[in-house]
């Protein structure tokens, strides 16, 4: 297998079109061309990560966090990221990373860390906007199931958790083939009328290429016609943060200690408003840029990282904001990825980290 086959299979369950701006989700050290004879998984890609890749024989350290979020001018080892990238890069092993995107993404961070808390009718906190998108087409009677069928299988026809969604009409549409084409139905220099459907689809937009690319291919007509529209709508099932309720009300006390034995570390809370907790917000990372939608969505508790003492206050005494620490929020992902690649390639080899990367030590 490929090191660009094992991303292939990263990409399409967490694409990278879905990474905020300022992230670095990608192939950052190596070639995509090279054999992979080893992955292993971890949360932050440090010097002793990539030893122990050379230790352990894997070619592909596939992390969590970018060891690089912006450009560097030198490469000299003065810093860890620079070390790490020449230690890699020396070795040749090749260095991968998914970051916002599976934050983004329905499976990824924030549902795991819901399934270990226990939450249950999930649904993300803020949905993204701007990123569906329509296609209207012309299909000729007799192709419609072939071509619509070609359009699903490259991602089309998603809306919410409903998928072969479209919708068709009947026409007429009309042509007159020019010297040097080969129509599908007429001749040269003649109006031809034909009987056609006129297909429209939505999709994620991040599926475009692979939906232009499976009409052409299905499509009977030497030149296709179509129209993308981008429309206002949310993607339900794409966005930050994530929301759900627990199995029955727990009292507030209570919760705290549970979540204290699921993600360990120490807890920073603003002061409890309610005797029981039933609806959670969570956000992995750093997620006080929700505040306000854990707000809205009514959350009896919002549970993310990185708080800083005046963000505390914009809980504004409708909700607990309760800081777990950025580590400790997100120390599962490196099994989630893990876990995902192993039920994927099950007979290649993927390893899990031995090393904790948490710089932040407690007393």
């Amino acid at each position: 297998m490929k090191i660009g086959e094992v991303i292939q299979l990263l990409e399409r369950w967490a694409p990278p079109a879905l990474q905020e701006n300022y992230d670095n989700s990608r192939l950052i050290v190596g070639s995509a061309d090279r054999d992979c004879i080893g992955v292993l998984v971890c949360l932050d890609c440090t010097e002793d990560i990539v030893q122990e890749a050379i230790e352990r024989g894997c070619n592909l350290v596939v992390s969590h966090h970018p060891i690089l979020f912006s450009p560097i001018k030198t490469l000299t080892g003065r810093t860890y990221p620079e070390r790490t990238l020449i230690t890699a890069i020396e070795h040749k092993i090749a260095l991968y990373a998914l970051h916002t995107n599976l934050d983004n993404v329905l499976s990824g961070v924030n549902k795991e860390m819901a399934d270990r808390i226990g939450l249950s009718q999930l649904r993300i906190l803020r949905p993204m906007a701007n990123r569906l998108m329509k296609l209207v087409t012309y299909v000729p009677i007799g192709h419609l199931q072939s071509v619509r069928e070609a359009i699903f299988e490259a991602g089309g026809g998603y809306i919410g958790n409903y998928d072969q969604c479209s919708f068709s009409v009947e026409g007429t549409g009309t042509f007159r083939p020019q010297e040097g084409t080969h129509p599908y139905s007429g001749k040269i220099g003649q109006l031809q009328e034909d009987t056609e459907h006129r297909l429209e689809l939505v999709f994620p937009d991040y599926h475009q290429k692979a939906v232009l690319k499976a009409l052409q291919e299905s499509h009977p007509y030497e030149e296709v016609a179509f129209e993308f529209y981008r429309l206002e709508n949310t993607l339900p099932n794409v966005g930050a943060g994530m929301v759900g309720l627990l199995p029955e009300p727990m009292p507030t006390n209570e919760f705290l200690q549970h979540i204290k034995s699921v993600f360990g570390g120490m807890l920073r809370f603003t002061k409890p408003l309610k005797q029981n907790i039933v609806k959670v917000a969570i956000c992995g990372g750093s997620g006080s840029f929700l505040t306000s939608d854990a707000i809205a969505a009514k959350a009896d508790v919002f549970i993310s990282s990185d708080f800083k003492y005046h963000q505390f206050f914009d809980a504004e005494q409708h909700m607990m904001i309760l800081d777990i620490g950025h580590f400790e929020a997100e120390q599962f992902t490196s099994n989630l990825i893990a876990a995902y690649l192993i039920e994927k390639i099950p007979n290649f080899a993927v390893l899990l980290t031995r090393h904790s990367t948490n710089p932040v030590q407690y007393l």
